[in-house]
This record gives structure tokens, C-alpha cells and sequence, in this order.
């Protein structure tokens, strides 16, 4: 499907990056980089910012399933 908006494209990104296969070697990689062995409290951390970014990019799908084009098949009318 064609781009048809800025945010139709915005939708497709963020679901893209939800759905990608890659992006638990990202968070893996992230993590080695963040989370010394054996410190509970920094894994407590990262696991709970990781938890929130997901929450954000579905929030992000979820506000524009109303502004996606009306043919999408993910479209959803405003609540």
C-alpha cells in the first residue's frame, strides 16, 4: 500500500519494529551492554524500561489505527 501520510507511515514503522525478529538481539545487545553479571537491581531496571518502551510504541499503534487510510486492513474508526 501506498504511503498515503506522514502518520500512516509512522503506524507501519512502529509496527514494523514491533514485529521484527531482530529486535530481541537489539534488546539482548542493549542489555549486555547495560546490566553488569549478577546485578539484580540494574536487570530489574532494564527489564522494567524495556516493559515500558513496548507499552509506548503499542500506545503509538494504537492512536493511529483512526488515522491509517480507511482501506488498511488494521484500520480501526475512532472510539
Amino acid at each position: 500500500m501506498r504511503a498515503k501520510t506522514t502518520t500512516h507511515v509512522e503506524y507501519e514503522v512502529v509496527k514494523a519494529i514491533l514485529n521484527s525478529k531482530e529486535i530481541g538481539m537489539v534488546i539482548e545487545r542493549a542489555k549486555a551492554n547495560m546490566v553488569p553479571v549478577n546485578d539484580d537491581v540494574a536487570e530489574k531496571r532494564f527489564n522494567s524500561g524495556v516493559q515500558s518502551a513496548a507499552q509506548l510504541l503499542h500506545n503509538i499503534v494504537k492512536r493511529r489505527l483512526h488515522r491509517i487510510p480507511s482501506n488498511h486492513p488494521d484500520y480501526r474508526g475512532k472510539e
